[in-house]
């Protein structure tokens, strides 16, 4: 075989720049958080091919144009499948451009969604999201069932809450008293500064008087680092709005198993991805029968309120200005041994502000 596989690291700036470059000349950019790298390389050193892959997902994928159609590439799948199952990941996704998804088929990926002609989201699970929305319907005792006349308005909220403030409390409020059924929807994909797990547990603990609520984790299906990683890192404009086009139509699919009609968000007066989120938002639920809601944000002393500037709080462990925008459940857990652990983590960070 004229060609090797090899893994590049970062170090190996040689190897790294030809990366780089491959992926340039295929109009592709090296994404900022990866986990690893293959190169496939010919005989005399010329890198031919690349992939990469960060947590459950495949990434950076390019062929040099002369030795396209040689079947190069899926000799890098299959490492990278071997390199991710090695680290205990089996249900793998990629996101791909519209003329590539066929090729990814071919190799074990289905298809579970498509942001207009340019971007397809797969994985390689048969049926993985159908099994998703599956069990949504099972974790509420009525979203399986037909929206009776008492039922007609069913909404949903989409929370990272990093952590829970006043100002998440505040969009239930406002939510839950407009709604015969709302589903609060936890982004599980632990890419924040505090662990899912704690934000799941003051989610619940917080929101515990609503009894029409309904807890659903995201997984990899609604904002997480498979689908949306333009939500955690800077990118470009093109970009951001394309994976939140992509997260539209994932949440529509949703929106149509639990008869949802209604999605209320925060106005976003300081995350430039999120508003323009909240914007595609605005573009593509209303077409498919859900009605958006944006709510004008809660304010403390005047300023509204930001789970940015309670991590930034938190760093500073200034209490008195956290009590005027934590609710009970979220202030006892930070001044808890517990949450004093998390606070050491959240100082060893540098900047907490939400891009």
């Amino acid at each position: 075989m004229p060609y090797h596989i090899e893994k590049i690291i970062p170090a190996c700036e040689q190897q790294y720049s030809q990366v780089i470059a491959l992926l340039e000349a295929e109009n592709l950019h090296l994404d900022r958080n990866l986990d690893c790298t293959y190169g496939l390389f010919s005989e005399s050193g010329e890198l031919v091919a690349t992939g990469s892959a960060y947590k459950n997902t495949l990434r950076c994928l390019a062929v040099r144009k002369d030795v396209q159609g040689e079947g190069l590439l899926p000799l890098l799948v299959s490492e990278l499948i071997a390199d991710r199952n090695e680290q205990g990941f089996f249900n793998l996704f990629i996101y791909t451009k519209q003329k590539s998804a066929l090729f990814f088929e071919k190799l074990g990926f289905y298809p579970v969604a498509t942001a207009g002609d340019k971007l397809v989201f797969l994985e390689n699970k048969r049926k993985g999201f159908e099994k998703y929305l599956d069990a949504l319907q099972k974790e509420s005792s009525t979203a399986a069932e037909e929206p009776s006349a008492a039922r007609q308005n069913i909404g949903a909220v989409v929370m990272n809450a990093n952590p829970f403030t006043k100002g998440h409390l505040f969009l239930i409020e406002q939510a839950a008293a407009v709604t015969d059924q709302l589903h609060l929807f936890m982004v599980s994909d632990d890419s924040s500064a505090i662990p899912f797990n704690v934000r799941e547990r003051l989610m619940k603990e917080n929101t515990a008087a609503f009894p029409t609520l309904s807890y659903h984790r995201t997984d990899d299906y609604l904002i997480s680092s498979a689908t949306f990683p333009a939500y955690f890192l800077k990118d470009t404009d093109e970009a951001i709005t394309l994976q939140a086009a992509l997260d539209a139509a994932l949440f529509t699919r949703i929106a149509k198993a639990l008869h949802i009609t209604h999605r209320f968000v925060g106005d976003e007066p300081f995350s430039r991805v999120t508003g323009l989120y909240n914007r595609t938002l605005q573009e593509a639920l209303p077409a498919q029968g859900i009605e958006l809601h944006v709510i004008p944000r809660k304010q403390a002393a005047g300023v509204p309120i930001s789970a940015s500037k309670a991590r930034i709080l938190l760093q500073e462990e200034n209490w008195e200005q956290l009590a005027d925008i934590l609710p009970p459940a979220s202030l006892h857990f930070f001044q808890s041994p517990e949450g004093a652990a998390i606070i050491s983590m959240i100082k060893t960070m540098g900047n907490l502000t939400h891009y």
